[in-house]
């Protein structure tokens, strides 16, 4: 008799897809609807649920038909690194500016990969930060300060 196999991650990834989209197509029933033509506040978030649900149907079903590797060990270096750096965004913002916290932000998250090296993470950080500047500041004319109190002079 022939054991069954399949792809482990990705039938998580599609059945984590497929609740949170179910869930948020609920939470969007509660709301007005509207139609196609004039839309209420729950229509768009109904629809994009509905894509939710639909890419991780086709995701599941697709991982049912392929033999996958086996789940790694937990990653804690991803963990260590990722989680906090939108914390330390967050919390130095205002004080250094857009620019720093954002160039230290992208440097802290650089380390989660074992492969990147402190020259690549510093040029990875700095093209990002110059970027970002250039997209949000003056591309978009947001208003926000690009380099805050505690780096002025």
């Amino acid at each position: 008799m022939k054991s069954i196999s399949f792809d482990t991650t990705n039938a998580i990834c599609g059945a984590l897809f497929v609740a949170t989209g179910a869930f948020f197509a609920i939470q969007s029933l509660g709301l007005d609807l509207g139609t196609a033509v004039r839309m209420g506040p729950g229509y768009f978030p109904l629809v994009l649920a509905c894509v939710l649900v639909l890419l991780g149907a086709i995701i599941f079903i697709q991982a049912l038909r392929v033999e996958g590797e086996p789940i790694d060990p937990f990653a804690w270096r991803g963990m260590l690194f990722i989680l906090p750096a939108p914390v330390f965004f967050g919390l130095t913002v205002r004080g250094l500016g857009f620019a720093p916290a954002l160039f230290f932000t992208a440097f802290i998250a650089c380390f989660a990969s074992q492969k990147m090296n402190v020259v690549f993470a510093i040029i990875l950080s700095l093209l990002l930060t110059i970027f970002s500047v250039a997209v949000f500041s003056y591309g978009l004319g947001l208003p926000f300060e690009r380099f805050g109190p505690w780096v002025r002079f």
